[in-house]
Formats: C-alpha cells, sequence, structure tokens
C-alpha cells in the first residue's frame, strides 16, 4: 500500500514539473548538477520543497552500516575526549591542524576517532542526520596509529590528515557505488588520484553521498538523493535548503565537519554546487590537471575532481596533492601538474581586473564581494554577458557515458559486476524500481535513446568548446580581465565546456540562511592565480558562517 502512494506521487509530481522544462532542458548542462541552474547568464530558481524531499533514508542500506564494523573503535573515544578537542578540530585548517600535532595537543590517531564519533553521534541522531556518509574505512585507526609512530619521517601537510571521498571515486577497502544499487559490492584498486593523497600521508576516512550516477540517472529526483545513500541534507538547513549536486555528501560532511576536506567530481557544475550551498571553497581545475583515472565517469570529455574544503588553504592544499600525470588518462599532463598552490600571496589581486556580470547586479552579497576586491587593490569592470548558446549539451554527456561507463566496467571496476552497460543496469534497476530507482531512470533512458557518427559527436564538441570560450574570451578581451566573477554554480556549464577552471569561495548567508559563494572562473592552467584571488577575499570579507547542525 505504502509503495503504491509512493508512485503515485512521485508520478503526481513528474507531471507537475514537466511544464517547467521546455526550453530551461535545452539549456540545461547537468540539471541536477548546475543545481537546476541554466547555463546562461541567468539566475536558478527555487526547486519546490515538495520535489526535494520525498525520500530521505535508503531503502537499501540502512544509516548505520556505515559505522557498525567501527563501533568497538568508537567507544575508545568519550565523550569528554570529543569535548576537550573540538575547539582544537572544529573549522581549523589544515596548518592549524599540523601544529597542534607538533605541539602534543593532538595525535592523528585523536584525529581520526575525533571524526568517527562525530559522525556516529550525529548521523544515529535523526534530528541531526544529513545523510552525508555512505561508508567508513575499516583501517582508519590502525592506518592513524601508524601515522603518529612514525610523524618524524613527516614532510607533507597531508600527512596523517583524514580526508573523505567522494562515492564515485575507487578506493580499497570499501566498495565505490556511485549512489547505485547496482555497484553495490563494487571493491576496487585506489584511483590515481587517492594513490596520489596517500603518497602524501593523507588518511582516507570514508566516502561520501552524492546524487545517483553524478546527477545524470533520475532526471525529476532531487540533488544529493541515491539509492544506496539516502538523501543528503543540507546542515545549513536540513529539509529547507538545497545541498546542490553532485558532491552532495562531500560538500554537507564538511560543512558539517565530519573531516578536513574531501574530494568531490565536477562535469559541470558538481563540485561549484555544493561547495557554494555548502558554505565551503571549492576547486573545478582545468580539465588535464588531475586523473580521471578510476572514477565512475559521466563524461571523458568535461569530468574532472577536485578539491572541497572549508578554506582557500586546505583547498590548495589537497589540489597540489591530487594533480599529476597518469599514463592511463592521456589527458592529463605533466608539465602542468608541477605547479605551486602553496603558499599563497597575500598582494595578488592589486590591480587586477575582474569583470562582474551585469545580471547579478541585483544580488547584495554579489555587490558586497566586488567592493571587498575592491577595497583592496582590484578593479571590477561591470558587462553585459553576450547571448551564447550550448547546443545539445546533455547530448554530449549522453554520447560520451553510452561509451564512457562501459569504458570504467572494464578497465576499473570489480570484474565481479556482470551489468556493464547503461541497458544492463537499466533492466537490473527495472527488477526492483522502488529500492533501486524511486525517481525513475529517464535520463540513463535518454542516454541509451541517443547515438551519433564519429564525425557529428566530434563537430559537438568543437562547437560547445568554441562557444564555451567565447562566453569567457570576448569579454576578457575587450575588458582586458584576469578573471570572471559569477554566482555558484550560475555558469558553471560555460566553463564546463571551455575546459576553464574555476573557484567559489563562501560570500556569505542569504537572509533566510542559504550560503551562497563568489566563484572566479579564469583561464585553463590558472589554479594559482584563483586560488591567490580567493584568499584573498576570503581573509578580507570573513564571510563564511559555520552551520548550526549538527552540534
Amino acid at each position: 500500500m505504502k509503495t503504491s502512494r509512493l508512485t503515485s506521487f512521485i508520478i503526481v509530481l513528474v507531471i507537475l514539473t514537466a511544464c517547467q522544462k521546455s526550453k530551461k532542458e535545452d539549456t540545461l548542462g547537468v540539471q541536477g548538477e548546475t543545481n537546476n541552474s541554466e547555463q546562461t547568464d541567468t539566475i536558478p530558481k527555487e526547486i519546490p520543497l515538495a520535489e526535494r524531499f520525498i525520500l530521505v533514508d535508503s531503502r537499501f542500506r540502512p544509516r548505520e552500516k556505515a559505522w557498525s564494523n567501527l563501533s568497538e573503535v568508537i567507544a575508545q573515544f568519550t565523550e569528554e575526549n570529543y569535548q576537550r578537542l573540538k575547539p582544537v578540530i572544529l573549522d581549523k585548517s589544515i596548518p592549524e591542524i599540523q601544529q597542534a600535532v607538533r605541539t602534543g595537543k593532538l595525535t592523528y590517531k585523536e584525529l581520526a576517532l575525533f571524526y568517527l564519533y562525530r559522525i556516529q553521534k550525529n548521523e544515529s541522531n535523526s534530528e541531526t542526520a544529513i545523510n552525508a556518509i555512505i561508508s567508513l574505512n575499516p583501517n582508519i585507526i590502525e592506518e592513524a596509529e601508524k601515522k603518529d609512530k612514525q610523524k618524524a619521517k613527516n614532510t607533507s601537510l597531508l600527512y596523517g590528515i583524514p580526508l573523505l571521498i567522494k562515492d564515485n571515486i575507487n578506493t580499497k577497502h570499501m566498495p565505490t557505488t556511485a549512489g547505485a544499487v547496482v555497484l553495490a559490492d563494487n571493491i576496487t584498486d585506489d584511483a590515481f588520484v587517492v594513490t596520489k593523497l596517500k603518497a602524501q600521508g593523507a588518511l582516507i576516512l570514508g566516502k561520501t553521498n552524492l546524487s545517483e550516477w553524478a546527477y545524470f540517472f533520475c532526471g525529476d529526483c532531487p540533488s544529493g538523493y541515491s539509492a544506496v545513500g539516502g538523501q543528503t541534507l543540507n546542515p545549513y538547513g536540513p529539509r529547507v535548503f538545497d545541498t546542490g549536486g553532485s558532491s552532495s555528501g562531500s560538500g554537507a560532511a564538511i560543512a558539517a565537519n565530519y573531516a578536513v576536506a574531501a574530494l568531490g567530481t565536477e562535469t559541470s557544475g558538481s563540485i561549484l554546487s555544493p561547495s557554494s550551498q555548502n558554505g565551503l571553497v571549492g576547486l573545478k581545475p582545468t580539465i588535464g590537471l588531475a586523473s580521471r583515472g578510476g572514477i565512475v565517469p559521466i563524461s571523458s570529455t568535461l569530468d574532472t575532481p577536485g578539491p572541497m574544503a572549508k578554506n582557500v588553504i586546505d583547498a590548495a592544499i589537497v589540489l597540489k596533492a591530487m594533480a599529476g600525470e597518469d599514463p592511463k588518462d592521456i589527458i592529463t599532463s605533466s608539465d602542468r601538474s608541477k605547479s605551486t598552490y602553496v603558499p599563497i600571496d597575500e598582494k595578488s589581486i592589486q590591480g587586477k581586473r575582474f569583470g562582474a556580470i551585469n545580471r547579478l547586479k541585483n544580488d547584495s552579497l554579489y555587490l558586497k564581494a566586488t567592493k571587498v576586491l575592491a577595497d583592496n587593490g582590484a578593479e571590477i569592470v561591470w558587462y553585459q554577458a553576450p547571448e551564447i548558446d550550448l547546443p545539445d549539451f546533455v547530448r554530449l554527456l549522453n554520447l560520451d557515458m553510452k561509451k564512457d561507463l562501459p569504458d570504467y566496467m572494464d578497465t576499473y571496476a570489480n570484474p565481479k559486476i556482470s551489468q556493464k552497460t547503461i541497458m544492463e543496469i537499466m533492466a537490473f534497476n527495472k527488477e526492483d524500481t522502488v529500492l533501486r530507482a524511486p525517481y525513475g531512470q529517464a535520463l540513463f533512458e535518454g542516454i541509451q535513446k541517443d547515438s551519433a557518427t564519429l564525425e557529428e559527436f566530434d563537430a559537438l564538441k568543437k562547437i560547445l568548446k568554441e562557444n564555451g570560450r567565447k562566453f569567457f574570451d570576448q569579454p576578457m578581451q575587450e575588458h582586458r580581465l584576469d578573471a570572471v566573477l559569477s554566482i555558484n554554480n550560475y555558469h558553471a556549464g560555460y566553463a564546463a565546456v571551455a575546459h576553464y577552471p574555476a573557484l567559489t569561495v563562501p560570500m556569505g548567508l542569504s537572509p533566510d540562511g542559504e550560503p551562497k559563494g563568489l566563484t572566479f572562473i579564469g583561464k585553463p592552467w590558472t589554479e594559482s592565480d584563483l586560488l591567490n584571488y580567493g584568499f584573498v577575499y576570503e581573509k578580507e570579507s570573513q564571510a563564511r558562517k559555520s552551520p548550526t547542525l549538527p552540534k
């Protein structure tokens, strides 16, 4: 009976929302990835609450399964220890945490235990749970103890630092599910970027929930929902504010202080959206700076991993560690990945020219942010963004994923998983749609139906890249701009197809308490510049406010 009512409710919602899509779908990159922002110079519409929070808890996996095999370990840590270490750990940067370790205020084992305890404490309480964690590393304490014993050899800022990894990035000891039931037993080797982080001494604390299949699956489902992890909630307003997608769990978890920093992935907005929605710094790198090897794909043309953190310094530290050439990902560049992203230049914005988009003038936080930059020596150039379309954006993703997902399944996935194509995965889901695809799988159906010749596909990629670059290059050349200023992920689609990097930095809370981010978009391989700009803005604005939940 309950299943029947739920199905009827979803059908009604699909009918009600169909009238909203029309031209909007033609201009979206990935509808959920972009937090329903159009890939034009417009501001996204609010999604009604009824469309976002139909389902909260996963029907496939109880929330407590994430920590059940660590319960005895977590029991070593007391509430007294937790309260004692809160001021040492909460909202502290990586350098601050390392200083606490050096001065004896903290050990790496205590750091890992603190986060495990906090996750269990909050996620086992329905009033504070945000469904941000899918799994935890069963070996985390053993690994942290080893770091403590060998810390005299530490030469890395990431040494002993617990990180969370979006659950479409392969990791040992924990399955990589992409939020999908079909991949529930996808035990793999580490993705290339994870091996890079571990080489710098980082600890992989666990895996974060995400919009299923990086939000290129269900079409009319809310961002932050997956069949495996349930609905991720925004700690700034659970069941009120959107988490952004698709790196929803990474955003919510770091905002809630469940780890020091996290990895997300982006095709078109999936780092920028949840970072800005959860009051974080998020960097979508130039395509080719970091490997996609061992990451469940949407698009080999546009996909990239990137860091998500509470401050610019931490994002820079993680980016430096994860960047590098991967022989199995030919788009990665050895020369470009050798850049130094830290330390940060505090004088980097003096005399720099930032383009501010006229149609964003009605956002008071954006206006305030431009004033902070101007007060610190930057020149703000207001301009009218060119009217440029991104034709067949979704078709690019369809064609890429139709090929790239089977390639991942053959190369990086657990060989015991028999479903390797879009059609086979759809058939698997149809065996139990209530459990595996309660919101349907409309985007997968679109992938299956789409096709093109190689010549048509190459032409499609060419025009999208040209149009994306033109959107930024025209004003940058005309006004001699060093970067363009946007909000959240409003122009993520253009940055995606242009292969341009983008950095979002918290610029405060709206009157109702929802976070927003100031987004710097620059030319390829200018990550160091963007981080410098963001660092100065972050320091001078002091705009980030921590959420009140979880406690």
